[in-house]
Formats: structure tokens, sequence, C-alpha cells
């Protein structure tokens, strides 16, 4: 595909995304909002998590090379700065998705991919998948070695050799999806393990295939998230969950490169866009037509149409970054890692920023839930938070490669 028909082909899902965007998810908060717990929200996205798939729009998170639509990092961004804008939470459902999916995608061999990605290749349905990474008591030191004296460090989740495959014990949390639907785990789940004896995870981590129904899953508790109100949560215990070889990801030891190729980084810069972006519709649209009893609309104020004027350049600014790291990934560039962190790190942290920005142009009545300005607040909370923490994770990456004797610091500049 030429960049022409890459940048039309982008064009064309940016639109139909916008669209479905308007018509089908702007009406999930006033279904959702309503409901009292957050099992009751989240079964409540279903339909509209539906209609995500039957759009197409699951496909396009999946390669074509592997029987998807999709066409690389830059349509996927598109694809979600438009769908965040509609709705965070569903927009999430389908984005986590396309995570529990990414070490399959990317690490699974053939006979795997045929066993596992037919469900989420069809049109209809709701199949849901997991990456079950995060752990109580966190996982920013995920590879750190046993010490000396036996203390177990790192990831505590383990795999022992049963047979002919393996049986999976421990405990994680804040796993989108992992209680499925209905309770009983999601249709694929993908948990990151120590498998085997070796005391350094850096040669036991690996990533195992669990599919449903997920023997041994017990949810212990749905944790109540400042954000994302409709998306679920759940901490639970898998006990002697069996795995058969055929079921592991690459080979042991793999676990480390599964998960830091999984969390890439860009797709966060365009979910912050997308929900600046619907943030700052509304407070133009405030600006515009409201006068706080004065004689002209506030935007003739000085100070708000400066403020309004900064946020738009702080929009613009992280969808170029986001853009050029989604670039440099589809172009397999050396600087596409680096990129893609700062992405994340500059996306989230100004997305924060920009929302209580624009809380401070529409006043007080921002506060209440009657505008969505409070609602968006609480979940551009997550963003620094979320696929891997911008402290315990993203900056130490940048830190690394920083540090590194061959790093070339302009090798960014390699696509301009």
């Amino acid at each position: 595909m030429s960049a022409t028909e890459a940048l039309h082909s982008r064009q064309t899902l940016r639109a139909q995304a916008r669209e479905f965007a308007g018509d089908v998810l702007s009406r999930v908060r006033e279904v959702t909002d309503p409901l009292p717990t957050a099992i009751e929200r989240y079964r409540a996205t279903r339909p509209f998590y539906e209609q995500m798939v039957e759009a197409g729009f699951l496909r396009r998170l999946v390669p074509q090379a592997l029987g998807g639509d999709g066409t690389g990092a830059s349509a996927t961004a598109a694809l979600a700065e438009e769908l965040v804008a509609g709705d965070p939470s569903v927009a999430l459902n389908l984005f986590s998705t396309g995570l529990g999916l990414t070490p399959l995608l990317r690490a699974g061999n053939p006979a795997q991919h045929a066993a596992f990605l037919p469900p989420f290749l069809a049109m209809s349905g709701t199949p849901i998948a997991s990456l079950a990474l995060t752990e109580p008591g966190g996982t920013a030191n995920l590879d750190e070695p046993d010490t000396s004296t036996g203390e177990r460090l790192g990831l505590q989740t383990t795999a022992r050799r049963h047979g002919d495959g393996w049986l999976v014990d421990g405990e994680k949390q804040w796993v989108s999806h992992a209680a499925g639907w209905d309770g009983t785990g999601p249709d694929l789940m993908i948990v990151v393990c120590r498998a085997g004896d070796d005391p350094d995870p850096r040669n036991s981590l690996a990533a195992l295939i669990l599919p449903a129904p997920i023997e041994g899953l017990t949810i212990t508790d749905v944790l109540d998230p400042l954000g994302h109100r409709a998306h679920l949560l759940p901490r639970f215990t898998l006990t002697a969950s069996p795995v058969p070889d055929a079921n592991v990801l690459g080979e042991v030891g793999d676990g480390l490169r599964i998960v830091n190729t999984a969390f890439g980084g860009a797709l966060i810069g365009a979910c912050a866009a997308g929900v600046m972006r619907s943030a700052f519709d509304v407070a133009l649209r405030f600006a515009r037509t409201d006068r706080r009893g004065g004689r002209v609309p506030v935007i003739e104020h000085q100070g708000v149409g400066f403020l309004l004027a900064d946020v738009k350049t702080r929009i613009e600014a992280v969808r170029a970054l986001t853009q050029r790291a989604c670039a440099a990934l589809d172009a397999g560039s050396p600087g596409a890692e680096e990129l893609s962190v700062h992405a994340k790190i500059f996306g989230s942290e100004t997305a924060v920023q920009s929302l209580i920005d624009l809380m401070r142009v529409v006043g007080v009545e921002s506060y209440g839930h009657h505008l969505p300005l409070a609602g968006l607040v609480q979940d551009v909370l997550a963003y620094p938070l979320f696929s891997g923490g911008n402290i315990g994770f993203r900056r130490r990456r940048l830190q690394a490669l920083l540090a590194d004797p061959g790093y070339d610091p302009w090798c960014t500049m390699a696509d301009l």
C-alpha cells in the first residue's frame, strides 16, 4: 500500500469511527451511569461492545497477515482517538481485548493462531481477551531475581511442571475482562508468570495461553476504580490452572520480552488526545454561549481565550507526537520504542493537566456530573497509570535507553 493509499484508508477509518462514536457511543453514559455497581455497569456495555465488533473494529486490531483488517499502529491510533472521544469505558473494552491478544499476535506460532484467533476475527458476538500481568504489591520490578536467602521477589505467580504441561497458581488484579461477562472468565487470557525453578525471573518468565473455560479461576474482589466506571477490573486467583505445553508463547524465558512489546505506549497517546478533544468541545461550546451573568460570552475574556488556545496547542502536540511514534512503529524505525514511551508519558500527563484547565474555563458547573467534564477527569487520571505506570515502568525504559553506551539520542529523527 502506498503512502497516499494508507492515508486515504486511515481517513476512511477515522470517519467511520467518528460516525459510530456519535451515533452509538455517545449514548453509553446515559445507560451505565445510573447503575449502582461496577458489574452492572460493565454488563450494560455489552450491547455497545457487540456493535463495535459488528462494525469490524475488533478485526482492525488483528494484522492482515493473520486474517484481520489491521494495517498498523497509525490506523489503530486513529481508531482509538475517535472511539475514546465517544466513550472511554467502551473503547477501553475494545482496546484492552487488543492488549490481551497482543502477545498471541506477536509471539504465537501458526498453530496457536489457528486455534485461538477465529472468535476474534468474526464480526459477531462479544469475544474478550485479557493480559494478566499486574499483581497485588505491584509488578514494576517483575524481573527482580530471588535473594540468596530464598526470598521470592519479582513476579509471584508461578507455573509448576505437571505431566506434559503446567499448573498455574497466583493472584492478579487490575486485569481488564478477567471476570468475563458472566463471572467465568474471558474467552482468552494470557497469564504472565514464573515457570520452573530458576530463581532469576529473566530466565523463567513465561506467557501462557488460558482459553475459556478457565479452570481454577476464582474472582475474589471487584475493584471500584475512580474512572472508566463502566469497565471491570477484578482481583482473582488461579489455583492449579492447567496449561499444556502447546499453550506456551515462545519459550520459557521469553516473558519479559513479550511484556515489553505488548505494552507499546503510543496507543495511550491517542486515547489522551481523544479525551482532551471531547473535553475541549464541551469547554469551547460553553465559552462561546455562556456569559455567566456578564455582557459577553466568556470566550471574549482574554484569560479564557488564552487557556483554550493553550489546551488546543497541547492536543495538537500530543496527536503529532503519537502519529510520529506510530509511523516509526509501522516503519520499523530505530527510534520507535523511544517515541512510543514519549507519546505515553507526555500524552497522559498533558491530558490530566488539560482536563483540569478546561474545568477552570467552565468553573463550578464542571464539578457536577450533569456535564461530562467531571467524568472525563476521572477517566483521564488512569492514563499515567495504565499500560505501565509513568514512573515505575515508562521512565525506567527511557533511563535504560539513555544509559546504554550505544544509544543514539537522535535516532528518533530517522523518519524526518
